[in-house]
Order: structure tokens, then sequence, then C-alpha cells
């Protein structure tokens, strides 16, 4: 009777024990597949606030219009594909390397 109570405490243990451990990892692995959909989200949205922000600013004829009035139809200049940035990422790592530029030659005339 005393092994039979030891016997089925153990196997009541080890149940519990065996089903806590993977609970636990589902609920690990359900949380790192949250945070991976979480950050792709952000992402898409940083995107898509970017793309409706140009949409907006580049089809407004109003816009366009007061541009080429303000600067004149002889005046105007089409943008160069050069100067348009695919994302906020590629400008602020050029405006970066401008800065960083600037700093080098202000630091060498001082030395002068």
């Amino acid at each position: 009777m005393f092994k039979f109570k030891i016997l089925i405490s153990i196997t009541i243990f080890s149940f519990l024990l065996i089903g806590t451990s993977s609970i636990k990892n589902e609920t690990r692995e359900l949380e790192k597949k949250i945070n991976i959909l979480i950050k792709n989200n952000v992402q898409k949205e940083k995107n898509l606030n970017e793309v409706q922000l140009d949409f907006y600013y580049l089809t407004s004829p109003l816009m366009i219009e007061s541009k080429i009035k303000h600067l004149g139809v002889k005046q105007y200049i089409h943008m160069e594909y050069s100067k348009i940035f695919l994302s906020l990422e590629n400008f602020m790592n050029i405006q970066n390397k401008h800065v960083m530029n600037q700093n080098l030659n202000e630091k060498k005339i001082q030395k002068k």
C-alpha cells in the first residue's frame, strides 16, 4: 500500500513536470513567432506611411502646379533619378556621410 502511494505520487509528479516543460516550450515558440510578426508589421506600417506621404505629395496637382508657377515653366527642372531616395534609410545614410565630411573639413580648417 505504501509503495503504491509512492508510485502514484512519482507518476503524477513526473507527468506534471513533463507537461509543464512542454507547455513552456510551446509558449516560448509562440512568443518568438509573435515578436517576429510584430517587427514585420511595424516595418510595413513605416513603409506604408512613407509611401502614402510620397503619394499624396507627388500626386497633388495643386502642389505641382504651384511649384511650376512659382519657378516658371522655363525654370522648372525635372528631378534626377539619383536624387530620389527609395527609403528613408538610404536618405539617412547619405545625410550622415555629408555631416561626417563636413565635420572632417571643419576640423581640417581649424587645424590650419
